[in-house]
């Protein structure tokens, strides 16, 4: 391969000072190139009409794996445990769809979001061992995706599991007695209203923000004072130390970080779309996948609420009604008034 060069240009006071730098092929340079690194091996030496039949055949492939997971019992199930005091079940991603308002029966108007379990499995099993040495873990993977990009690596561990490559791959801490088979569907029905659960989703990215926008800070006074400071921190305060202390709120990027909204309660359960109505707002940007688990505040354990463990089975829990409600929750197809 030809080799080629890369000059880059630093102005030191009234000098230019000129960098080259040159190698036998772009990996070689950093900085002076922007590399997109692919794990697709399709669009490389395939045609058209072969990627469009690519593209179909493996749709069709995963329809049918899909298909076959519905029925996780029918080849050597895992041994099933019972329920004990501490035990940890394993949660779902889901996909954050919007807002809207419900209504309790005491004319009380709430806000809840939204979360939809598409396409949701049981990737892996990881053993004390393989984990953190303490405690168990399960994979769970949710919404399917293409795999013309996903690496060979995570190829493997879906076929392993029966099941199509998936977008989001995360990990849920369990209890011994609540392992779950690996590609064991997940639903919605997983949670009943009036549990409340944790979620957890990367937060919306608001770039480089001040320290009024990104901390909540006041700012200094609009008039009568230096026209240069009305929205600055004002003193960082380290006394003494002459310097600022870690932790100190200042300027910076804001937003893009995985944070966790804890206690929402599920007022709705709709099994046929598999569709949750958590309290309140959840982290994230619309179309987003979110991490659902059981909450870890002690107060607020859904234990008397007796949910399915380790998880909902259509083949032995049966089916259930359409729209699951809390007891308190308006439902708008009953009548709001009666006369007596």
């Amino acid at each position: 391969m030809a080799s080629w060069s890369c000059r880059l240009l630093f102005q030191r006071g009234t000098r230019l000072i000129s960098l080259r730098a040159a190698a036998e092929s772009p990996s070689h340079l950093v900085g002076c190139v922007r590399t997109v690194k692919t794990t697709t091996w399709f669009d490389e030496h395939l045609t058209e009409e072969n990627q469009e039949y690519m593209r179909r055949s493996t749709a069709e492939e995963y329809k049918r794996l899909t298909a076959e997971k519905l029925n996780p019992l029918k080849d050597e199930p895992w041994e099933r445990h019972e329920w004990t005091e501490g035990s940890r079940r394993v949660g779902l991603v889901a996909v954050k769809l919007g807002m809207g308002p419900i209504w309790t029966k005491t004319g009380e108007r709430h806000v809840v979001t939204m979360l939809q379990v598409q396409d949701c499995h049981v990737i892996k099993y990881l053993s004390k061992e393989e984990y953190d040495g303490h405690s168990t873990a399960l994979l769970v993977g949710g919404k399917n995706v293409s795999p013309f990009h996903r690496s060979e690596k995570d190829m493997e561990m879906f076929r392993n599991a029966g099941v199509p490559p998936k977008q989001k791959v995360t990990t849920f801490k369990v209890s011994d007695n609540a392992i779950i088979k690996p590609g064991t569907p997940l639903y919605a029905a997983h949670f009943r209203p009036g549990q409340y659960v944790d979620v957890t989703a990367k937060s919306i990215g608001k770039g480089f923000q001040g320290v009024m926008k990104r901390w909540g800070f006041k700012g200094q006074p609009a008039s009568h004072g230096q026209t240069k400071t009305h929205r600055r921190p004002g003193a960082s305060g380290p006394g003494d130390a002459a310097k600022v202390f870690k932790g100190k709120k200042m300027p910076g990027r804001m937003g893009n970080v995985y944070i966790s909204a804890y206690g929402l309660k599920i007022w709705r359960v709709n099994t046929k779309y598999n569709v949750l109505y958590v309290n309140g707002s959840v982290p994230g940007h619309r179309n987003c996948l979110v991490k659902v688990r059981d909450t870890i505040l002690p107060t607020r354990s859904s234990t008397l609420l007796n949910p399915p463990f380790p998880t909902y089975f259509t083949e032995e829990d049966g089916d259930l009604d359409e729209d699951l409600y809390d007891e308190g929750l308006f439902i708008h197809t009953e009548p709001s008034l009666t006369l007596t």
